[in-house]
């Protein structure tokens, strides 16, 4: 009995900081992050990452749905502070911090592109977020920018379905950035 209460301690005294501060599951549901994430994946969260190392353009991130915290969405950072954002013709642009033409985004991750005008400059603590599914993706074009303390984390590994275990999944090259 000693042992088993031993081992509850213990326990708790690893497991739980870890899942509060270091990493945690999550599962995608929904289609608005596919071909990159489909319902069923199952995530491994950094949430230590990105507060040490900030995020970048391109970065996937899970957050507390805006609207309601109670949720969790997984989407693709697209704008990040202080720039503006320019959806015309299918075609996202971005304007960054300083510059005075926007430069259209190099998306490879998208499998579809939704028409929805609209321009928006960001605040210094959001971000604007997509989905890689354009057509079926409830983001920031709809319910406005995410606000930096809603972000949870960042995928770190794709544990489920096996065929698509990765490291980083959801990570494409951002030279154009």
């Amino acid at each position: 009995f000693i042992d088993i209460i031993k081992f509850i301690i213990l326990a708790a005294i690893f497991v739980i900081p870890f899942r509060v501060y270091v990493a945690e599951p999550y599962i995608v549901q929904g289609a608005s992050m596919f071909p990159t994430f489909d319902t069923g994946h199952y995530l491994i969260i950094d949430k230590f990452t990105h507060r040490i190392g900030g995020l970048e353009r391109g970065d996937v991130v899970v957050f507390k749905y805006p609207n309601d915290p109670s949720k969790f969405f997984i989407k693709r950072i697209i704008g990040l502070p202080g720039e503006t954002i320019k959806i015309e013709n299918k075609i996202v642009s971005v304007k960054k911090v300083g510059a005075t033409e926007f430069t259209e985004l190099d998306e490879p991750y998208t499998n579809n592109k939704l028409q929805s005008n609209m321009e928006m400059t960001l605040e210094t603590d959001m971000f604007f977020v997509m989905g890689d599914n354009r057509g079926n993706s409830s983001d920031s074009r709809i319910w406005g920018p995410l606000r930096k303390n809603n972000i949870k984390g960042e995928p770190l590994l794709r544990l489920y379905p096996f065929d698509a275990l990765a490291v980083e999944p959801g990570d494409f090259d951002r030279e154009t950035n």
